[in-house]
């Protein structure tokens, strides 16, 4: 089986594994938002909503998997709302037909707008209070996130990609070679903790409150991480934004305002590591349909300009507040 290969995952397969489980659906299978797995919500028999995700083949490794899950249930448990892995039989990864998978409760919500003061003071509490937890011990078997696994690696992904025009490869490698030397030299070290590593707003759903519902990209990494894509507009919008994250955050645990110097190295590594994403997933058929623009000249143009944006962004003065 291929790291993209989820031909295998038919629609039999995927009643198997859920009824071998114990739980009779009585629905279709709506197939939900996602990409790097395989992700559908359905009804049992007693019109209780359930989603299922399947894990992509040879991506993570089953302890990795059972780690993100024991930190879930672990924060499920001092009452922060994250949606937890359900138990079966005292197990809640599974394998059936050597697809890994699990079940969640399904919940509702909208999305979490990051230009809402007021919820955006919330997050800051709410991140707040995980990261208290986060901190009481470390992953063993998750990765870290680190100059290697979101720049090294990915720029080696993206010089053997055949998706970048040839006419743009002297432009793009220029300026993502500088980026890329500049972001590794302002990413100094910071304490580490637990993450959800990817903390945006698709992954936030609102109902009295934010709730998580995916802790797929958990890692280690500095606690800013988990804050500094909730950022958006001018600096100064920024300022205001982050100055209500950090104020309602330190309720519950302290922050060092020292990495506030890694927001726009996490950024850059994060367009990095996205670039290489999508190339690596291109022989998956879903991303060609779902990132038809990807391989296209406009594309990797506007790749070249963002990438100038994110150089001059990464020499301007790190956000600083003043906190008593």
């Amino acid at each position: 089986m291929s790291n993209f290969d989820f031909s295998g995952l038919t629609p039999n397969l995927i009643l198997d594994a859920i009824e071998s489980l114990g739980i009779r659906v009585d629905s279709g299978l709506l197939a939900l938002n996602s990409y790097e797995n395989r992700v559908y919500q359905f009804l049992d028999e007693d019109k209780k909503r359930y989603v299922a995700k399947f894990y992509r083949p040879m991506r993570w490794s089953k302890k990795q998997i059972q780690e993100e899950h024991d930190f879930a249930i672990e924060l499920a448990e001092h009452e922060i709302p994250v949606v937890p892995p359900l138990s079966f039989s005292g197990a809640t990864l599974h394998t059936h037909e050597d697809f890994l998978f699990t079940v969640f409760d399904s919940v509702g919500g909208r999305q979490f707008e990051a230009d809402d003061l007021d919820q955006l003071e919330w997050m800051g509490r709410f991140i707040g209070r995980m990261h208290s937890v986060a901190k009481s011990q470390t992953f063993q078997h998750r990765l870290a996130l680190d100059t290697a696994t979101h720049i090294i690696e990915p720029i080696a992904t993206l010089q053997n990609s055949q998706l970048i025009p040839t006419n743009l490869h002297q432009a793009f490698f220029t300026i993502l070679e500088q980026v890329a030397k500049q972001a590794e030299q302002q990413f100094t070290q910071h304490d580490t903790i637990r993450l959800h590593g990817d903390c945006h707003a698709g992954n936030i759903l609102w109902r009295d409150g934010p709730t998580f519902v995916d802790l797929d990209d958990c890692r280690s990494g500095p606690a800013i991480q988990d804050l500094w894509m909730m950022l958006s507009g001018d600096r100064q919008q920024q300022l205001v934004q982050l100055d209500t994250l950090l104020e309602a955050y330190e309720e519950f645990c302290s922050f060092d305002m020292s990495q506030l110097t890694l927001i726009e190295p996490l950024r850059a590594m994060r367009m990095i590591h996205y670039m290489a994403w999508l190339s690596t997933r291109w022989q998956d058929p879903a991303f060609p349909k779902a990132f038809p623009w990807f391989a296209d000249q406009k594309y990797w143009e506007q790749q070249i300009l963002s990438l100038k944006e994110q150089l001059s962004a990464l020499n301007e003065p790190a956000l600083t507040l003043n906190f008593p």
